[in-house]
């Protein structure tokens, strides 16, 4: 039976194990030393919730699906109904290709082409990698268009600790800033998270968490710095890297997510070259000139129990 996220692809070195399918390059589970440190997407089904897509030429999403060129209006196709906006970019319909594959890597490769809203055609690319303690995932992009043309990248993998339900973690995440929403999860302005509720720059219980913020400010000002942890009670954590270029960390803990064990909480911790509605603000939006490529990674790494 065909998988309706097309082509599989595995990545196993006996103690990393990363799963992968075609559709929008999803990352459908990960596993250090026979341990979970991802949600999993089965292979009979779509990804739920976003779980474990790439996120480009934008993360998150843009409001009212509309921005502007050059004093021109550019009018996205609405993929966000209920709100009116375009979400998570322009590939997530998209079946990638192989462009390299060795024991320890795969990178795959779509192509942006112009459609509404969107005149540009932008060459992308993803490569996940085996580490020793987990996985590194590189995200790129040529523009292969006339003009420059706008590029911002995200993730959206969900993380566990092995089997421990999510509402027995904490969750830390090294950010000094967050997003304030409108009711369409539009930002609206960026406060300090100091001496509020965002502030999770020290351990905070996940037990009955209702999350769906952007993070700035993110501490990560050399390649591959930690930002966010969720940690179990036997010490045992898996954390996510980041390199500079990702200033942004998107916090999602939906309450129904599916799974074996039935619908539960999970924990999306997606890194973000530029936040929510980047293409209207410009923050972070990096200008690609014609023949211009740009790379960037981030990564996730499992710790085992402490003793």
């Amino acid at each position: 039976m065909n998988s309706p996220t097309g082509e599989q692809f595995l990545l196993d070195d006996g103690h990393v194990r990363v799963e992968i399918g075609a559709l929008a390059a999803v990352l459908r589970e990960v596993r250090v030393g026979g341990v979970r440190i991802t949600e999993s997407v089965p292979a009979h089904t779509l990804p739920s919730h976003g779980c474990g897509i790439v996120l480009a030429p934008w993360p998150n999403r843009v409001k009212d699906a509309r921005w502007l060129l050059n004093g021109s209006v550019q009018q996205l196709d609405v993929t966000d109904a209920s709100r009116a906006s375009a979400i998570h970019g322009l590939l997530r319909n998209t079946a990638y290709s192989v462009r390299e594959r060795d024991d320890r890597s795969l990178t795959l490769a779509a192509t942006v082409f112009p459609q509404h809203g969107w005149p540009f055609t932008l060459d992308t690319w993803v490569t996940y990698a085996l580490e020793n303690d987990g996985i590194s995932v590189t995200h790129g992009a040529t523009n292969h268009s006339a003009a420059s043309a706008p590029w911002a990248v995200g993730a959206h993998p969900y993380f566990r600790v092995g089997e421990n339900p999510t509402d027995e973690l904490t969750v830390r995440i090294a950010g000094d800033t967050r997003l304030e929403l409108d009711d369409r999860l539009n930002p609206i302005a960026e406060h300090s998270v100091a001496g509020t509720e965002f502030d999770l720059r020290s351990p905070r219980s996940l037990a009955g968490a209702d999350f769906n913020v952007g993070f700035g400010q993110l501490h990560n000002r050399e390649e591959r710095q930690e930002v966010a942890w969720i940690e179990a009670a036997d010490g045992s954590a898996t954390s996510v890297w980041a390199d500079p270029a990702f200033g942004w960390l998107q916090l999602f803990t939906p309450d129904d997510f599916p799974g074996k064990e039935g619908p539960h909480r999970a924990i999306a911790l997606e890194p973000m070259t530029a936040p929510p509605d980047a293409l209207n603000s410009g923050t972070d939006l990096h200008w690609l000139e014609p023949g211009e490529s740009f790379e960037s990674s981030w990564g996730a790494r499992y710790r085992g129990p402490q003793r």
